[in-house]
């Protein structure tokens, strides 16, 4: 497989697969990505920051830049506008609101994750507080009407925010009010990714459980223990979900492309610029039918844009990556890479995992995805409490972290960071619970406590 950032020529339906399989090494190269977001506000008012002025987003990424980090930039009518930040092999991204994102390098271990997160958190907050920023863990909005929030100047977000209505009623919320957690794995040939991509999609919704973790919505309860999970029900069938084809005979690298290749375009770049492509085939593309940029075929690039539109709650690019789990505290960040490492980099977790969803049904998956999402642990699973499940779910984790026994400092081994999910999962009370509780309480209706609660 060639590389990506020069290989240009016309691709054949051969390289799309091919492009997934180039993924495959051994499990001695396999890394560990972890990705999060945050709501960035200001410390007086609690109001969503704007990209430009003297204390927005363009002056944080620009602030940041001491620490080595270096400018991406995208064209635009007005010129070059400063999108992204990079240093090595991470980087930090604007979601459509504004949300701030690190997105970590390929790493080692889960120790080395919290290192470099918690150094990203400590220039966030340096760069942060000079301009009266602060910055909130939490999965959605709590609030900021969606008309309140500020839109970044990147041109994919335009398109989508154009096409989000057309496919969807809660699309635009998704884009403009939440953040997550995530983290991405290897697999070492096809019928490894197939093995982790059916036991991470089973059990993406216990997960959501797990990391519940936004239960307002303009300024009051909104009935959900993850808002941002109940978002993902109703955003766009086409391109989000658990995937059913997954869990079928024959399932490999070959199925998920027909699955890409019905999925519905955003855009093509060309020239640094997007074109607008929403709703438009790329199997057209491919023929060389694509009407906004006729006679024109795609390279890999092109392929690579249009794999990152889908959102399913486990996505396949070269790794597979989770995508289930509400944003929160420093501990819940090094959590989830920590849960699905101990699950996927453990032959005998793995096993385990499968073997605690084994006989669920497209049915009952289905179901669990809105349940987790409204009702957290207290609700059920293939007869069994879904408490239990995650406690299992967890200690399997916990057994491959351990048998990894990956040291470090005063820590014998990466197991360390499940501590909070096996409180959670024995409690059988979310985070979002616990928020509940406050609000409820000590707060006297008040969410606009939970910006001291879990600002970071």
């Amino acid at each position: 497989m060639a590389d990506c950032a020069t290989d240009d020529r016309p691709l054949v339906h051969a390289d799309l697969a091919a492009y997934l399989a180039s993924g495959c090494k051994p499990a001695s190269e396999f890394r560990i990505g972890a990705e999060h977001e945050k709501f960035g506000f200001r410390t007086g008012s609690l109001t969503p920051v704007p990209y430009g002025g003297k204390a927005g987003i363009e002056a944080l990424l620009k602030g940041l830049m001491r620490f080595g980090w270096e400018g991406v930039y995208e064209d635009s009518d007005a010129g070059q506008t400063l999108i992204a930040l990079s240093r090595g092999m991470a980087n930090v991204s604007l979601e459509p609101g504004g949300q701030f994102e690190l997105s970590g390098a390929p790493l080692k271990t889960i120790h080395e994750i919290n290192a470099e997160t918690a150094q990203h958190l400590a220039e966030v907050r340096e760069v942060g507080d000079e301009l009266g920023l602060g910055f909130l863990a939490l999965g959605f909005s709590p609030i900021w009407s969606r008309e309140q929030v500020p839109v970044m100047p990147k041109g994919r977000y335009k398109i989508m925010r154009a096409y989000m209505p057309k496919v969807g009623t809660l699309g635009l919320d998704m884009m403009f009010r939440t953040c997550t957690v995530q983290a991405n794995l290897d697999f070492a040939s096809e019928a490894d990714m197939v093995r982790k991509f059916r036991a991470s999609l089973a059990l993406q919704p216990v997960a959501t459980a797990l990391f519940a973790n936004s239960p307002f919505t303009d300024g009051r309860p909104n009935g959900w223990l993850s808002g941002r999970a109940a978002v993902w029900t109703d955003t766009d069938p086409a391109r989000t979900g658990l995937l059913d084809f997954v869990f079928e005979d024959g399932f490999g690298f070959e199925r998920y492309v027909d699955y890409a290749l019905d999925v519905p375009m955003y855009f093509v770049k060309r020239g640094g610029r997007y074109i607008d492509a929403a709703g438009k085939s790329f199997k057209a593309f491919m023929d060389g039918r694509l009407d906004v940029v006729e006679g024109q075929k795609p390279g890999l690039k092109d392929w690579i844009d249009h794999l990152s539109t889908m959102f399913p709650e486990v996505r396949l690019k070269t790794y597979l990556e989770m995508r289930g789990a509400d944003t929160g505290p420093l501990a819940r960040l090094n959590a989830l890479p920590a849960l699905w490492a101990g699950i996927f980099y453990d032959d005998i977790a793995l096993d385990a995992a499968l073997e605690l969803s084994r006989g669920w049904s497209s049915e009952e998956r289905q179901r669990l995805r809105v349940n987790a999402a409204r009702r957290g642990l207290k609700t059920e699973i293939g007869g069994r409490p879904l408490r239990d499940v995650a406690i299992d779910m967890v200690a399997i984790a916990k057994g491959g972290l351990q048998r990894r026994a990956i040291a470090s400092g005063a820590f014998a081994d990466e197991s360390c960071y499940l501590a909070e999910l096996e409180e959670i999962a024995d409690s059988g009370v979310t985070p979002a619970e616990r928020l509940l509780e406050r609000y409820h309480g000590e707060w006297g209706g008040d969410v606009r406590k939970v910006f001291d609660e879990l600002a970071y």
